[in-house]
């Protein structure tokens, strides 16, 4: 169990790291092993990942799992590793702004230092939460982190560039209303994750007119690093696709096997027995 002070240490650890003026890339795990190796490469921070759960627990994405199972590999992560997690709660597995504080305090109780809070309800009619209601969720959860003497840092997510029935000409103005209104209400950061729709002068814009740190997420589009840097983005989540880069790997391996009859695939870069065994320690 994690002590109130170490927790506090990292709480302000996580904090720096946002506001910091070099850019920071957060890993998202989904198990000990994964957390274990980007914290050994070198990454500073440990995010868990909805889908990553999710998928190891052969779930979807999108609040199919529980409060209790991310507080689960909270607690699991704190546990064997050193550096500062973060716990996404998704849209806090609750409706209302009580059973929201409620998920987040487990996570906190559980040895987070920092949540996602995403605004997406999955109801197509309604695509995404009112913004006076997000931001009361928002309120009410610095609140409570307040009263625990912790500083949860609070990503806010918006899901305008994500949402499909949203007017793509106004997805810029309704994200920098939203990641106002969130910074305003509490949050420490504004994350806006995309499918491919978030350019240089996109984030830009963003970064320019969002008074908060800005959090994307890697894909395809993604410029590197250097180039976030130079753009002013604070922080870049792997979100799910470290996992689903894994499992390419699972499936070339197996097709090796089954096609070819050669281990190539399942052999090069592997660890020894004894390098996997030190993920558990």
């Amino acid at each position: 169990m994690v002590s109130k002070q170490s927790q506090k240490t990292k709480a302000d650890v996580f904090l720096k790291l946002h506001r910091a003026p070099s850019i920071f890339v957060l890993a998202n795990a989904w198990d000990v092993p994964s957390a274990r190796i980007f914290e050994m490469a070198g990454f500073r921070a440990i995010g868990t990942t909805s889908y990553g759960l999710a998928a190891s627990m052969g779930r979807h994405d999108g609040q199919q799992v529980t409060i209790q199972d991310t507080v689960a590999l909270v607690r699991r992560l704190v546990d064997k590793i050193n550096v500062p997690v973060s716990a996404d709660i998704e849209a806090g597995y609750a409706e209302t702004i009580e059973g929201v504080v409620e998920t987040a305090r487990s996570a906190l109780n559980a040895g987070a230092v920092g949540i996602n809070l995403e605004d997406s309800t999955r109801n197509h009619k309604l695509p995404l939460y009112d913004i006076h209601f997000q931001q009361e969720k928002i309120r009410a959860i610095r609140g409570m982190a307040d009263t625990q003497g912790v500083h949860l840092l609070i990503n806010a997510r918006t899901d305008t560039y994500l949402e499909p029935s949203i007017d793509p000409t106004s997805r810029l103005s309704q994200t920098i209303a939203r990641g106002n209104a969130y910074r305003e209400a509490g949050a420490d950061c504004v994350f806006v994750p995309d499918m491919g729709d978030l350019d240089p002068a996109t984030m830009k814009a963003l970064v320019e007119e969002i008074k908060a740190p800005i959090n994307i997420i890697a894909g395809e589009s993604t410029p590197p690093i250097a180039k976030l840097q130079e753009i002013g983005i604070a922080r870049v989540s792997l979100g799910p696709r470290v996992m689903r880069a894994a499992f390419g790997l699972y499936q070339r391996i197996a097709r090796e096997i089954l096609h070819d009859g050669t281990f190539s695939n399942m052999l090069t870069g592997a660890l020894s027995y004894e390098e996997a065994n030190t993920l558990l320690d």
